[in-house]
């Protein structure tokens, strides 16, 4: 039975992801900062093992990827989804301690899970796995107001690249889906009104969240001689094309 580990896992986009993957038969690993949250997130879960855990940190991921290796023995895909919006404002108006602290969790904690899972999957039997990074729409172009947040996500792009040249040699497929207004708690306040780049605040379309979820499971079954570099998916007539 293939092994998932689902980062951010105790809330939103994380949620719903690691139950559709423990529905479609994978035993989940699931990170997060909060053990209640991550308990919630199992408590309908058939398969499911609760890590918390700050991606920030090196030794907690290194723990946390143990722990699930001790349980089920391998490491067959990584979803790393933890993030945070961070702090709004033009550059000026950003305390430089949060946007590192923006760029420690989107970015250095991507990283940190990718190496674990990348040092795993090149040493199991069979070798090799899957790995899917959340990136954004702010992968491509940001909202106003978001130089921390789109800054990590753009980071995430080529985090990516890297990871899925360096993991062609060991049967590791790397891929990112890039999403754009899923409906969940941290997106709530675009449905009300979201502020566009020519100063108007306007609502914006979202859309279930279990769209993605299902096509995280898709790109989660391909045999690994298939890769997904990249799948953007949105809310129809979401300002994305022409944004800005």
């Amino acid at each position: 039975m293939a092994v998932a580990v689902v980062t951010g896992a105790g809330s939103g986009l994380g949620r719903v992801i690691a139950q559709a993957l423990d529905g479609a038969g994978f035993q989940v690993a699931l990170l997060g900062r909060t053990r209640s949250s991550l308990e919630e997130t199992a408590s309908v879960m058939a398969r499911s093992l609760v890590l918390p855990t700050d991606v920030a940190s090196a030794a907690e991921v290194s723990a946390a990827f143990a722990a699930a290796v001790g349980m089920w023995g391998r490491v067959d895909l990584l979803v790393n989804n933890a993030g945070t919006f961070g702090p709004s404002g033009e550059a000026d108006e950003i305390a430089p301690e949060e946007f590192a602290a923006t760029l420690a969790v989107n970015v250095t904690g991507s990283f940190l899970c990718a190496r674990e899972a990348f040092a795993q999957m090149k040493r199991q039997n069979p070798r090799g796995g899957r790995i899917i990074n959340n990136g954004s729409i702010s992968a491509h172009v940001p909202r106003p107001g978001s130089a921390a947040y789109t800054t990590s996500k753009h980071a995430i792009t080529g985090l990516t690249r890297a990871l899925a040249l360096d993991g062609r040699a060991h049967d590791i497929a790397v891929g990112q889906i890039d999403i754009g207004n899923a409906a969940t708690e941290m997106t709530a306040g675009i449905a009300v009104g979201a502020r566009q780049a020519d100063g108007s605040v306007r609502p914006e379309p979202t859309f279930d969240p279990q769209h993605v979820a299902d096509a995280v499971v898709a790109m989660a079954q391909l045999p690994l001689g298939v890769s997904v570099p990249t799948m953007t998916i949105l809310a129809t007539g979401m300002p994305y094309a022409g944004r800005g």
